[in-house]
């Protein structure tokens, strides 16, 4: 008698642990598609990233280019006439180079600026925005051109 009570309790106790599993399965496989679904969306913020940063060093890179490309021209160029040939913003086909390489110079007011002070001390500053940013990105240059 007492052999079959217990018996009576495990078969009880049993059958009400599998009713209250019932749902653990589901709610595993549902917590498991949860967490995959944000790694993905992890996955995909750290692309968009990825690609902006790389977008932002192209245009900097641009910048630099311009800015030696115009230092090179003043290299070459008479020394005494250096102020009145590239002030103040390079020449018009070097600032036509710009405005065409970078995004913003046209469309929010950014022109290159060149300052040739006295001593041939040369401040080449390159501005651009692209139209997903708030603030602009200046490249700046400081050269002595001379002997």
């Amino acid at each position: 008698m007492i052999r079959g009570a217990l018996r009576d309790r495990r078969k009880t106790r049993l059958s009400g642990q599998k009713n209250t599993q019932v749902g653990s399965i589901m709610l595993e496989a549902l917590i498991g598609v949860l967490i995959f679904s944000l790694g993905i969306l992890a996955l995909i913020a750290m692309q968009a990233r990825a690609i902006q940063l790389g977008t932002d060093a192209s245009l900097r890179s641009n910048a630099a280019f311009l800015a030696n490309q115009l230092l090179s021209q003043m290299w070459v160029s008479n020394k005494a006439t250096l102020a009145a040939s590239f002030q103040p913003n390079g020449g018009a086909v070097w600032k036509a180079q710009v405005e065409a390489t970078l995004p913003g110079v046209v469309d929010r007011n950014l022109p290159p600026l060149v300052v040739v002070d006295a001593n041939n001390n040369v401040t080449i500053t390159i501005r651009w925005q692209a139209p997903h940013e708030r603030m602009a990105h200046t490249y700046t240059m400081v050269a002595q051109v001379g002997e």
